[in-house]
């Protein structure tokens, strides 16, 4: 497509979408969103990219294959299982590390939730790109 219009906003939404999709994937693990709606939304902005200039821009601007996204992050959320194991624990067990604390304050709360979520999350991206693309390049 050759709006001006579109190209324009589509500018300023990219932003906003992919931000908007980064909070949702942080605030997931605590609350409702997580790594699937946050693939959504991000996978969103690309395809508003896509429909405002063309596929090809688009993979240029994704700067990676989406199915090697969607791949890794398949591996990523199933290795999220393994830290569980060594602590003697079941599979997919919720694990946290706290970094950067003091005395008195525990720190940043990292989890293998998490960890499992950006696998959702890239691997949600990564299929729906690759499904997207595909479709529309032929």
């Amino acid at each position: 497509m050759n709006s001006i219009v579109l190209q324009g906003a589509t500018r300023l939404l990219v932003a906003l979408l992919l931000l908007f999709s980064v909070y949702m994937l942080l605030r997931g693990h605590n609350l409702p969103g997580g790594g699937f709606i946050a693939g959504l939304i991000a996978a969103a902005a690309f395809i508003l990219y896509a429909l405002a200039w063309d596929v090809r821009t688009a993979r240029v601007a994704l700067r990676v294959s989406p199915t090697r996204l969607a791949a890794s992050g398949a591996l990523l959320a199933a290795l999220s299982a393994v830290p569980g194991g060594l602590w003697g624990q079941p599979p997919f067990t919720g694990l946290w590390l706290f970094v950067g604390g003091d005395a008195g304050d525990k720190g940043v709360p990292l989890s293998t939730v998490l960890l499992f979520d950006i696998g959702v999350y890239l691997t949600v991206l990564g299929s729906v790109l690759t499904l997207f693309f595909t479709l529309e390049e032929d």
